[in-house]
């Protein structure tokens, strides 16, 4: 559907402007009035990884006049296959440093502003007030809740996209025109049931391909031209190479831009997701060691069996030494289970104790009540003992 602009353009364009923007100046359904309304606009992209590099590229590129950068991490080598606002010299600095400077490397007439820290329900709706519209390139259920919600209580369009190894995924949200995120998925899915893109990995040129239709659905959101994505839901496979859609209604028993929506505020969206169950949580209490213990045990010739419950691309790259793979999915179907040993204490570990910790709570729930697992996983055991070992 079509929708009306979301921004009154600007008062002019300089000669300087004119030169730049000149291929869209041309396109009759952009033109010098579509051009002054990107140049008005205020954009805001939560995180500046994967979808955010693109996206800031892109925007910039397309003369936004402003753009608002979320983002609390810096630059790791393992970032560089995908985030292409980074560079390798910009390892180890704050990612939304080296975004602002690409970006006004790009485009000098982009006003680009940084706000430092992890966006919360602290600090969301202030942030947000002063943007038209959010773009949201963020890898977690709880922060896409908190974007979600936010942009409904404040009556903002919210471009959301996903990655996952090979498929994308891409959508409009806004209540006030149709369906909300919570529409589409009410309740998060199971802590540990979908796994990141660092534990389940994405090809880097996908965040190129879902970042630039993030950006397309921007652009015509501001500039009011074609049919948004707004009660759409655009997936992507990359190695069919197809695309497909799915319409999304609105939800008449939404909790959020429902009639009767019981979530009026902003709640507690770490609680809400759950980083790990309730029933790993207690599983891990006073069953968790780290790795520097367990390399005692192992000098000290303890009778132990260490499990892997990554995935086998994952145990190519890094592994602990002794350990053998079970992926966590193997243990979640019972299948494992008939093959650990009776004698030998279990210690599990993954990459970083999440998904461990989610499979210890079905061996304790099974009878291996002494079965422990490694807080911090491989990574914690190799920035402890083994910091030669590749990490990912």
């Amino acid at each position: 559907m079509s929708l009306p602009p979301l921004v009154e353009p600007a008062d002019e364009l300089t000669v300087d402007e004119v030169r730049r923007y000149s291929r869209h100046l041309i396109i009759p359904d952009v033109g010098m009035a579509g051009q002054k309304r990107l140049k008005n606009a205020k954009v805001l992209c939560v995180g500046a990884g994967g979808l955010g590099s693109p996206a800031l590229m892109y925007l910039a590129a397309a003369g936004v006049g402003t753009l608002g950068i979320v983002e609390f991490d810096e630059v790791d080598e393992s970032n560089l296959q995908r985030q292409v606002i980074h560079s390798q010299a910009d390892i180890g600095r704050p990612k939304s440093e080296s975004a602002k400077e690409t970006v006004l490397g790009i485009n000098p007439h982009t006003t680009v502003n940084i706000h430092e820290g992890r966006l919360d329900s602290s600090n969301v709706m202030d942030i947000f007030a002063d943007y038209d519209l959010i773009l949201d390139g963020t890898d977690n259920f709880a922060t896409r809740y908190l974007v979600n919600d936010a942009c409904v209580l404040l009556g903002k369009p919210y471009v959301w996209g996903s990655i996952y190894r090979f498929d994308g995924q891409a959508s409009v949200f806004w209540s006030e025109h149709g369906p909300c995120y919570r529409c589409l998925y009410p309740e998060p899915p199971p802590p540990g049931m979908v796994p990141s893109c660092a534990e389940g990995g994405v090809l880097g040129v996908l965040c190129a391909s879902v970042g630039s239709i993030q950006v397309n659905e921007a652009i015509k959101l501001l500039a009011g031209i074609g049919d948004p994505l707004v009660g759409r839901l655009m997936i992507y496979d990359a190695l069919e190479m197809t695309y497909r859609q799915v319409k999304v209604r609105k939800d008449p028993d939404c909790a959020v831009c429902g009639p009767n929506a019981t979530v009026t505020e902003l709640i507690d969206y770490e609680a809400f997701c759950g980083v790990v169950s309730d029933e790993a949580q207690e599983a891990a209490a006073g069953s968790t060691i780290t790795p520097k213990q367990l390399k005692e045990w192992l000098d000290d010739g303890e009778n132990v069996d260490i499990i892997d419950v990554r995935e086998q691309n994952e145990y190519e790259i890094v592994s602990i030494p002794g350990a053998r793979l079970i992926p966590k999915n193997e243990f979640l179907m019972g299948d494992a289970l008939q093959s650990l040993p009776q004698d030998k204490k279990i210690v599990l570990h993954c990459k970083t104790g999440a998904r461990s910790a989610e499979v210890l709570a079905v061996l304790k729930n099974a009878g291996f009540s002494d079965a422990v697992h490694v807080g911090g996983g491989v990574i914690g055991w190799v920035n402890q003992i083994e910091p030669d070992k590749p990490v990912y």
